[in-house]
């Protein structure tokens, strides 16, 4: 039995939310700085890279899942799933690695950004279009 769409994009999201946490976890106590000294910014990067990588996923997770619920398309779903991935990953590298990578870091926000509002708007159409049948 093939995994539902959603399901098979919050399992990739969060093993790589899972990578995130165990490299701040790592430069914590590698470094033995306490959190919100400033005194390590590897450190102050990986956490921000781990809580910006949060911002945005569970609620495109959830309008995917109503999308798949509502019966979307699957080639529309993974395409937004993939996209969300992708985003999510150059959002997080532009952060851990700045400045040198800040075009990789605005290209994830846009595209995150990109990738709510199209699942906003195939969830809202599908919504709009089966109300409108059944009226």
């Amino acid at each position: 039995m093939a995994l539902p769409v959603t399901a098979l994009y919050a399992a990739l999201l969060g093993l790589l939310y899972a990578a995130l946490t165990l490299l701040v976890v790592r430069g914590r106590f590698g470094s033995g700085v306490m959190l919100g000294t400033g005194e390590d910014k590897g450190l102050f990067r990986a956490v921000r890279a781990h809580a910006n990588f949060a911002e945005y996923v569970p609620l495109v997770l959830v309008l995917m899942a109503l999308g798949e619920g509502m019966r979307l398309s699957s080639f529309l779903l993974h395409l937004l799933g993939a996209a969300l991935v992708v985003a999510r990953v150059l959002h997080a590298i532009g952060i851990s690695r700045e400045p040198d990578l800040r075009a990789a870091r605005g290209g994830g926000a846009v595209l995150t950004l990109v990738v709510l509002i199209a699942a906003s708007i195939a969830v809202l159409g599908r919504a709009l279009t089966a109300t409108s049948v059944l009226g």
